[in-house]
């Protein structure tokens, strides 16, 4: 007796996927207009004019840098937070207890943060 492998679907799926990539990509390419001007290639920074780089290389404000790492911490909270939260009712008082902790700990790390202004846009 003959079975089909379980992966022969998601390989069948992926095959259409990478069809479907490819075709989207290569009509864009005929489909789409043909019209090419300088301000298309420029690059566009929130409306205002784009300016030449600096000669040593440009500086970025640090609220850029505590931004984005204050969104992966957030991020890496939700991803902790999403399994306890589905797996909920099969944990036991230790989950819940070491879940406790680790959001009291994000939690003092935000109060840290908003206290230093790390959040203040001025």
């Amino acid at each position: 007796m003959n079975t089909v492998s379980p992966y022969v679907p998601l390989l069948g799926l992926m095959a259409l996927a990478a069809v479907f990539m490819v075709g989207a990509i290569v009509a864009s390419g005929h489909i789409g207009p043909q019209r090419y001007n300088r301000s298309k290639y420029d690059s566009f920074e929130c409306g205002v004019e784009a300016t030449p780089a600096p000669v040593g290389g440009g500086r970025f404000d640090v609220k850029y840098y505590v931004t984005a790492m204050l969104f992966i911490v957030f991020d890496i909270e939700v991803v902790f937070l999403f399994p306890w939260a589905v797996a909920f009712d099969k944990l036991g008082t230790f989950a819940v207890v070491e879940m406790g902790i680790f959001i009291v700990v994000v939690f003092a790390v935000y109060l840290y943060v908003l206290r230093r202004g790390g959040l203040d846009w001025d």
